[in-house]
């Protein structure tokens, strides 16, 4: 291990591949600002670059636009609350809320933090168990995944603001119904699609994540309701990114659960930076209910660092089952999985003996970007708030043209663009009612990886339920969700008896 370390530095330490990492990481976060623009085609458009290159240069420049992206994304959520891409829309939650409050620098500043160490964290633990999380990996089955999915709902769900655990758990109804509409994946059936031919793929996780968010917003901020909040734009202090030592003791404890749990999602195949980032922030929220000053979704700061500290763990993480079994986490991946192939290379047990400079430069690689990024964005971060100091009539149009022109790059159908509408008129009307927008996306993400699992968990079972407690690591997952579950009603028997004491 300790030779692979060394031919990895010497590697990844070469003029040419410092300068790939930060060309990648740069690229990357140029990309992820773009909503619709994500790192899949990133990284697609850079395959044909790279065949020029050696192996581990080529992936040592992808891997650098994959995390770049996802750090990338986070500026549109926080400046326009326009996500750049999924992973960053629970970025949006309270980074958003926090520029409207004239708190932009900060807000940018404490992702950028939050993003550092959530990947350098995730790069040490690449690094030291990478063969050993394989194997943890692969020890989870369809039942598991099914129980931490239904454990991401109910978690965002119950730790709500009081008073509204029905509308989030409506709201994440919603969202699991618009998800099973298209082509069913088991049997190819259509399902709610009334015949219309557009609505065979389903619905755009962009299309819906920028009609909740960055449109519905625009339009809001044109009605005038939100006049006096954007006036806090206009005076913000755009170039103060101090983050006091008070701040920084509060969110220490955020980045560092949040960094292990979001690693440990971007682990198994198929969950990825956006499940992560979400888990992240439903976890956050239980470990903060009640001792905190500022709710979450108006600007709470450990609001904003859980997920960009998941997300960029995650993004790591999900190269544990690409490198040491050849299976991709994501669909990220995945183009990384065919582009190692191209160059040659076959990923899987052996690629860390039989290839070990690619294997250890693009782990070693992982940490040399985050310094880069930082280094890159920090100085930058003045400069990008100011976006939010321009003129509404410059700024809404802005919005607009970034919501609708990202959904249409993704489909280049008209249709989608008069969906993304319908859908933002809809929103507006549930925002004024005050019915929370993130339980929705929640599950609509997690919709049809829940109806995969349960499905494949019942095939398993002969359809049978005792594969709800038959594995222990399910039983201890289905455990802790009823204990979640049972949070709201132990909150409203503990107030009547304040109340009671209290006459």
């Amino acid at each position: 291990m300790l030779e692979g370390i060394l031919t990895g530095l010497s590697t990844a330490l070469s003029l040419t591949n410092i300068f790939m990492v930060s060309t990648g990481v740069l690229s990357g976060t140029l990309i992820g600002m773009l909503p619709g623009l994500g790192p899949i085609s990133a990284i697609a458009l850079m395959i044909p670059i790279t065949y020029g290159f050696d192996s581990a240069s080529g992936m040592i420049l992808m891997a650098g636009v994959y995390y770049g992206a996802i750090f990338g994304g986070s500026t549109s959520s926080i400046l326009i609350n326009a996500p750049g891409v999924a992973g960053t829309v629970a970025t949006a939650f309270d980074g958003y809320p926090l520029a409207k409050q004239g708190k932009a620098g900060k807000a940018l500043a404490v992702a950028a933090y939050s993003s550092f160490f959530g990947g350098t964290i995730g790069a040490v633990f690449l690094l030291l168990g990478a063969p050993l999380l394989a194997r943890f990996s692969t020890s989870f089955q369809s039942a598991d995944y099914f129980a931490l999915m239904l454990m991401g709902l109910v978690a965002v769900s119950v730790f709500t603001p009081k008073g509204q655990f029905l509308k989030a758990i409506s709201m994440t109804i919603i969202g699991l119904m618009l998800s099973t509409v298209g082509m069913d994946n088991v049997t190819g059936t259509q399902r709610f699609t009334f015949g219309q031919l557009n609505l065979f793929d389903g619905i755009s996780f962009l299309l819906l994540a920028m009609a909740t968010f960055a449109l519905s917003e625009a339009l809001i901020i044109t009605l005038g309701s939100q006049h006096d909040n954007y006036q806090a734009f206009l005076t913000s202090d755009l170039h103060n990114l101090k983050v006091s030592k008070k701040e920084l003791k509060e969110i220490a404890p955020t980045i560092g659960r949040s960094s292990v749990l979001g690693f440990l999602i971007g682990v198994l195949p198929g969950a990825g930076a956006t499940i992560a980032s979400f888990l992240a922030y439903g976890m956050e929220q239980a470990f903060s209910f009640g001792n905190t000053k500022v709710k979450f979704g108006d600007g709470n700061l450990k609001g904003l660092a859980a997920p960009e500290t998941a997300n960029n763990a995650a993004s790591t993480g999900s190269f544990v089952p690409l490198l040491t079994l050849g299976i991709p986490g994501s669909g990220t991946t995945a183009i990384m999985l065919g582009a190692l192939i191209s160059y040659g290379v076959q990923p899987g047990p052996q690629l860390y003996t039989e290839s070990p400079e690619v294997f250890w430069s693009v782990i070693i690689s992982m940490y040399l970007g985050n310094v880069v990024l930082l280094i890159l964005n920090l100085p930058l971060i003045p400069y990008i708030a100011r976006l939010i100091s321009l003129p509404q009539r410059f700024l809404i149009p802005f919005i607009l043209f970034f919501s609708l022109i990202g959904v249409y790059l993704v489909s280049f159908n008209t249709f989608d663009i008069y969906m993304m509408v319908g859908f933002a008129t809809i929103a507006i009307s549930l925002r004024f009612l005050e019915f929370p927008m993130a339980p929705m996306l929640i599950g609509f993400v997690l919709g049809n990886l829940l109806e995969d699992n349960l499905r494949r968990s019942l095939l398993i079972s002969n359809g049978k339920l005792e594969f709800l407690w038959e594995r222990p690591i399910t039983l201890a997952i289905f455990s802790i969700t009823i204990i979640i579950l049972t949070f709201p009603l132990y909150r409203f028997i503990r107030s009547k008896l304040q109340t009671k004491n209290n006459l």
